[in-house]
């Protein structure tokens, strides 16, 4: 089966899969212990992986917060910044074409007395600069945006919304889960970014690891922020529990690789990218219709509709030769909201699907294409 839902998860590479198994077996003390040399092993293999995602990303080792994954991130993140920010305002800006993990809390965080801006997209699900800007108020605490759209890869302007933020003394977050590792990444070059998310799993790591990257000043002090999980001094306090050391391993090592390989996987997934889509040009011809851009977006994600095919269908019958999605696997009973809200009515929805390649993959097993 030619696997093309890596936007949903990553397999477990090689490297990160053997790194992970030391601290299941053998290296299995709690990094919280004190002297004795699994705990002390232990800590230094988080310290170890902390700065392998802070190379990737461009941030200090100490802006690193280990948490199960972006939608913990994701909830840490804005609740925590509605709860302790009241005393400046109540209103908090996003989009229509969020991840569920931003939407459901901010539907919920509107219960709760919380104003929410939802601002309309493009037809490739990007927002319009000048739309954050008329939004922004006296009230605005936060700004929350997708970087890159996890259903057709369209990047927002993260660099401009940052000055935005920057300017009007706004955090700013931004749900980083598709972009870390297929896209460059500078935290120190954009100061207005408060905080950012991301998981593992989407970058060839393990399930249950995920990123949250907080914001210091010059005294390493890190943003305010109320604690999602609370229970003990882990992570500056931030986020309690015992480490998950095999994960937080297994992270980091993704981390390390995606680093060493950014050009080669890069240049791949454009490649590979390129390859699928003049077969299906050449096989479908005007019956297909892009959802995506073909410009500034995530390489290696591709939404296509196929006019008078079902997705369903399509994909059942698809099944047992090639894997792909409807959209996100987070909403995957329902039609997809972010291709609601570029403009496709019920029925273009319904014929849409998402590919997502891998740079692990080759051309050749994309010929599987030419057999349909």
């Amino acid at each position: 089966m030619l696997y093309l839902d890596n936007s949903a998860t990553t397999p477990i590479l090689m490297e990160v899969k053997e790194k992970m198994l030391t601290y299941l077996t053998e290296e299995y003390g709690n990094p919280s212990g004190k002297y004795y040399g699994l705990a002390e092993d232990a800590k230094k293999a988080v310290e170890e992986a902390r700065s392998h995602v802070s190379q990737l990303l461009g941030s200090y080792t100490h802006e690193v917060i280990f948490t199960s994954g972006a939608t913990e991130s994701n909830n840490m993140i804005v609740k925590g910044v509605a709860d302790l920010y009241t005393d400046k305002g109540n209103h908090i800006i996003t989009t229509k074409a969020e991840h569920n993990s931003i939407l459901d809390i901010c539907r919920f965080l509107e219960t709760k007395g919380i104003e929410v801006t939802y601002l309309d997209v493009d037809r490739f699900g990007r927002i319009n600069i000048e739309d954050v800007e008329k939004a922004i108020n006296d009230r605005t605490i936060l700004i929350s945006i997708i970087w890159g759209n996890n259903e057709t890869g369209s990047l927002n302007p993260i660099k401009e919304i940052a000055e935005l933020a920057n300017k009007h003394q706004v955090l700013f977050h931004i749900d980083a889960t598709q972009a870390v590792g297929k896209v460059e990444m500078n935290w120190h070059e954009h100061p207005g970014i408060s905080f950012l998310s991301a998981s593992a799993h989407k970058l060839f790591g393990p399930k249950g690891a995920g990123i949250t990257l907080i914001r210091s000043n010059k005294y390493k002090e890190l943003l305010p922020l109320t604690p999602l999980i609370h229970g003990g001094g882990q992570e500056h306090g931030i986020r309690s529990g015992t480490y998950a050391v095999h994960n937080i391993v297994g992270l980091g090592e993704a981390a390390r690789l995606a680093k060493e390989r950014f050009d080669q996987n890069y240049n791949r997934l454009i490649e590979l990218e390129e390859h699928l889509l003049s077969i299906l040009h050449s096989k479908f011809g005007e019956r297909i219709i892009l959802n995506s851009d073909s410009e500034d977006k995530i390489p290696g994600i591709i939404n296509i509709r196929f006019k008078g095919l079902n997705n369903e269908v399509l994909l059942k019958k698809l099944s047992t030769v090639i894997a792909a999605s409807t959209g996100s696997a987070c909403s995957s009973a329902k039609p997809s909201h972010v291709l609601q809200a570029m403009g496709l009515n019920l029925v273009e929805v319904r014929e849409s699907v998402r590919f997502s390649l891998s740079p692990y993959q080759t051309k050749e097993e994309l010929d599987i294409f030419n057999q349909l």
